[in-house]
């Protein structure tokens, strides 16, 4: 997946993140991987953002990352809009979750003027703001069966 930019040349520079298509082939490959449920997570959220893709229901999805190494998992955007942005994290509470995901969301937020921000968690549910900026919190499950 490229990094988001409106410069072609700069989607291009930036390197990649490499996702799997289906979480038993890096239980396979990577046995070790299976214990990491953040990295499982963000990839379950990978494959659905794509098959929404394939189907016409969203345009593009890409990452976001600042000269500060902010980072957004998931920026899915709608022509040349950002429709939403995306923080994948296994946390239970929101004691759990790291304000690295916050600052980046909100950094994302400001500079591709967007205003859905979510984060997706195991099983913290809730709607929090930040700097006048509402962030949804949604657990796995109850974001993949909106779908």
């Amino acid at each position: 997946m490229e990094i988001f930019s409106y410069s072609i040349k700069d989607r291009k520079q930036y390197p990649r993140k490499l996702y799997v298509v289906d979480n038993g082939i890096i239980r396979a490959i990577y046995p070790e991987y299976m214990e990491d449920m953040g990295r499982l997570m963000e990839n379950t959220v990978f494959i659905e953002l794509k098959r929404m893709e394939f189907a016409g229901k969203i345009s593009e999805i890409y990452y976001w990352k600042d000269y500060q190494q902010r980072e957004v998992d998931f920026v899915v955007r709608e022509g040349v809009k950002v429709r939403e942005l995306i923080q994948v994290t296994y946390a239970s509470e929101m004691d759990e979750i790291e304000k690295r995901e916050i600052k980046g969301l909100l950094k994302a937020s400001k500079e591709l003027k967007c205003k859905n921000l979510k984060v997706i968690t195991w099983d913290y549910e809730s709607e929090e703001e930040f700097k006048n900026k509402r962030i949804e919190f949604i657990p796995l499950w109850r974001w993949l069966l909106s779908l």
